[in-house]
């Protein structure tokens, strides 16, 4: 009975502390709402941020994606070989790409990029009380450093999203073109020729949600960091973890909402 006691309230504080967290981000997304549909707008921060999480992700992001189209695309030969269907490698790498790794890959790159950067620039502006500061100077920070930031995230990642795809359709032709020597015309219609509205929709929609939950996570998580630099560590790694849990959750059900309607 004695040993129980600490447990069950171990147990209890655990439970209240997750609702409370769960409480707090609930109330984060909504004044995100809020204040997003509120002037002023801060346009130019807006445009600041999308040049810092997009033009700065893009080497990474093009690298990365020409890296994907080409191992997919190797590692698939040998076994479309078995069969005698080298042919259907443009469908196969298209719809893999399209449907999946495009947005995903990207997705999970921003996150450990873009999630920790934001975590950790919130965070040490927190704990530095930089954000007290800009409430004194009659300065919404909220509105300042938290909306532009998811804003530029939720448009940032698709246009990611989009060019990683492309540079691994890219890379897929060359390590096509090198073994068949079949022309780029060709592999885009028959790597299209697979590939419905559904397909580019789901993908856009899921890079928009990824977006928004990178931005979302990271702002959070930097905006509650306590406990000094420890804690600035703290948010950045947590941004990066929860970004990545959510971003697989929302994958699998973006998916099967797809697959209703494709097959419904």
């Amino acid at each position: 009975m004695i040993n129980s006691i600490p447990r069950k309230y171990l147990f209890s504080k655990g439970v209240d502390q997750y609702f409370t967290e769960v409480y707090l981000a609930y109330k984060f997304v909504v004044r995100f709402f809020k204040e997003a549909s509120r002037p002023p707008f801060h346009l130019r921060e807006i445009i600041n941020q999308c040049f810092e999480i997009g033009v700065k992700s893009l080497p990474l992001i093009t690298l990365t994606g020409f890296i994907i189209g080409i191992v997919f695309t190797q590692q698939s030969r040998p076994s479309l070989s078995e069969f005698g269907a080298t042919s259907w490698l443009p469908s196969l790498v298209s719809i893999a790409i399209v449907r999946a790794l495009g947005a995903l890959v990207t997705a999970l790159i921003c996150a450990g990029k873009v999630g920790s950067s934001i975590g950790a620039e919130l965070g040490s502006m927190k704990v530095t009380e930089q954000i007290e500061a800009m409430e004194v100077s009659a300065i919404n920070p909220f509105k300042y450093l938290v909306v532009t930031r998811v804003i530029a995230t939720t448009i940032t990642i698709p246009v990611l999203g989009l060019c990683c795809g492309f540079v691994a359709l890219l890379g897929s032709y060359l390590n096509v073109h090198s073994f068949e020597s079949t022309s780029i015309v060709s592999f885009f219609n028959n790597g299209f020729s697979t590939i419905t509205f559904i397909d580019i929709f789901s993908s856009l929609f899921k890079s928009l949600a990824y977006g928004f939950t990178i931005g979302i996570v990271g702002c959070y998580k930097g905006y509650h960091a306590v406990k000094g630099t420890r804690g600035v560590g703290r948010a950045a790694n947590q941004a990066v973890v929860l970004a990545m849990f959510l971003i697989f959750i929302e994958e699998v059900v973006i998916v099967q909402m797809a697959n209703w309607i494709r097959y419904y």
